[in-house]
């Protein structure tokens, strides 16, 4: 792919799974993410459903298990980073 993806945010909420996996082809998973217009591996379109890690512990394959700890891992990284970030303050 030459082009840089393009994602849907998907905001998180307390008690509900963050990980979104495709049904299409059960290959792809992402952290409060989605892409558009459609999976980068089987190009479905609407195919996500929304899972925690344990969950995908138990039926996943090991490439998807490693894919979805990953992008939680990633998207806990960037949490800490914004949060980690001081405000900007403006001059008047």
């Amino acid at each position: 792919m030459g082009s840089k993806q393009a994602f849907w945010t998907v905001p998180a909420k307390d008690g509900e799974p963050d990980l979104w996996v495709c049904m299409s082809c059960l290959s792809e998973v992402f952290c409060r993410k989605v892409p558009m217009p459609a999976c980068p591996t089987c190009h479905g379109v609407s195919t996500y459903e929304a899972f925690t890690l344990a969950a995908v512990r138990d039926w996943g394959t090991d490439e998807l298990i490693a894919k979805a700890a990953a992008a939680q891992q990633e998207e806990a990284a960037l949490s800490a980073a914004a949060s980690a970030t001081p405000p900007v303050e403006s001059v008047q």
